[in-house]
């Protein structure tokens, strides 16, 4: 898990301050330059007076020794900052240092921590007023000004450092969002690709199957006729050329974007149960005894997502009684009326020969499961003991 806050608690429960990064060269330069110049300056005041109030090597020592402390700041701001606090009660030389120590632990570390190094900081100048005092400068005035500053410090590395916490919660939101964006992405392609898949297994599927039936009739039957066997390489061009031409349809309506509504539905017209007839009558050609029982009054009264539903499920039926039921007679029911739905059943006997050779990807029936609950159905296979398969559909009517 990305934390956004450097406000999380220690596993001891204190609370931390933000992870120390190795400062860089540059960083350490700019502050023992800067630190360097202000106690310069300080201790220069401080030698120019004519009646100093300490030794002039006591400033110039802890001047130097403010310089060589201010790096550690950019490492343990903390330790640091309560360092150069009791330099500061020593020498103004080491006022910049201190100050500036405030600032880094306002900026790194939370708030009770930069208020109690603050006040050690108000302390330390008020001890060193105490036995160094300010010319011109009354004591009381003296330590109100320190507290204004010191205040003033703390107040602005705490902003800085709100600032740079909404920074890095902003730039986690923002990542966060790119991963969630790549990964619907990521599900869309993956679910377009299983959507193209189902959809040419649904069209070819029905298509290839007659290939097949006549280009076994070929193979099985090499004695038949010339018309016949001219009149069977015809059926096979023609399913073929129909094949192909589907297939084009299909991917052309799924990568096409103009061709899709907002609910993912495609807006070419769509074969549905006004199709049946014609659906039922390319597989009689093929030899298949078919025996419908369409009880609809008008099919295109059927609501069209149940239409189109209802026409998948007696294609793919008919498509399966051809695969592992070559020969034997199938039943098709349709019935329905508005508010008790539309029911599809599809009935053969199992057949003893072995199933047909054709490739099959096992599948089929999971993909129609889940179109017909999508559409707001059910769909259920059985086996009776008499040896019928069923594949039975209900669909939704409203009324």
């Amino acid at each position: 898990m990305v934390s956004i806050s450097p406000l999380d608690p220690e596993p001891d429960g204190a609370p931390a301050c933000d992870e120390a990064r190795r400062p860089g060269t540059i960083a350490t330069i700019i502050v023992i330059v800067g630190v360097g110049a202000l106690a310069t300056v300080s201790v220069w005041g401080e030698f120019t007076e004519t009646a100093p109030s300490a030794p002039i090597g006591l400033d110039i020592a802890v001047g130097l020794l403010s310089v060589a402390i201010a790096p550690l700041l950019l490492l343990r701001p903390v330790p640091a900052a309560l360092g150069l606090a009791v330099l500061a009660a020593l020498s103004p030389a080491a006022t910049p240092a201190a100050t500036l120590g405030t600032l880094q632990v306002a900026r790194r570390c939370p708030l009770a921590t930069a208020i109690a190094v603050g006040l050690a900081g108000v302390a330390a100048h008020v001890v060193r007023a105490l036995w160094r005092p300010v010319v011109d400068v009354p004591l009381g005035w003296w330590f109100l000004f320190v507290l204004v500053a010191h205040a003033a410090l703390v107040a602005w590395g705490a902003w800085a450092r709100a600032r740079q916490t909404l920074l890095a919660s902003l730039r986690a939101r923002a990542r966060r969002a790119e991963a969630e964006q790549a990964r619907r992405v990521a599900q869309a392609r993956t679910a377009e690709r299983t959507r193209i898949a189902r959809e040419m297994h649904d069209v070819l599927a029905h298509r290839l199957s007659l290939v097949a039936t006549y280009a076994g009739a070929l193979e099985y039957r090499p004695d038949a006729p010339p018309e016949q066997l001219a009149r069977a390489a015809g059926v096979v061009r023609d399913g073929v050329h129909q094949a192909l031409q589907e297939l084009r349809d299909v991917i052309e309506v799924l990568r096409a974007p103009g061709d899709a509504d907002a609910d993912g539905q495609d807006l070419r017209p769509q074969p549905a149960l006004r199709d049946i007839d014609r659906l039922v009558a390319e597989s009689r050609a093929a030899g298949a005894r078919i025996d419908i029982s369409n009880e609809l009054r008008d099919p295109d009264a059927v609501p069209e997502l149940a239409s189109r539903t209802g026409y998948r499920v007696v294609r793919e039926g008919l498509t399966n009684a051809r695969k592992h039921a070559p020969g034997q007679p199938v039943e098709l029911t349709l019935r329905g009326r508005p508010g008790h739905g539309l029911s599809v059943v599809i009935a053969n006997p199992l057949s003893h020969a072995p199933p047909t050779t054709m490739p099959s990807s096992g599948t089929g029936l999971i993909g129609l499961t889940e179109r017909v609950e999508l559409a707001g159905g059910s769909l259920a296979t059985t086996r009776t003991t008499s040896g019928t398969f069923l594949l039975s559909a209900r669909l939704p009517w409203p009324g």
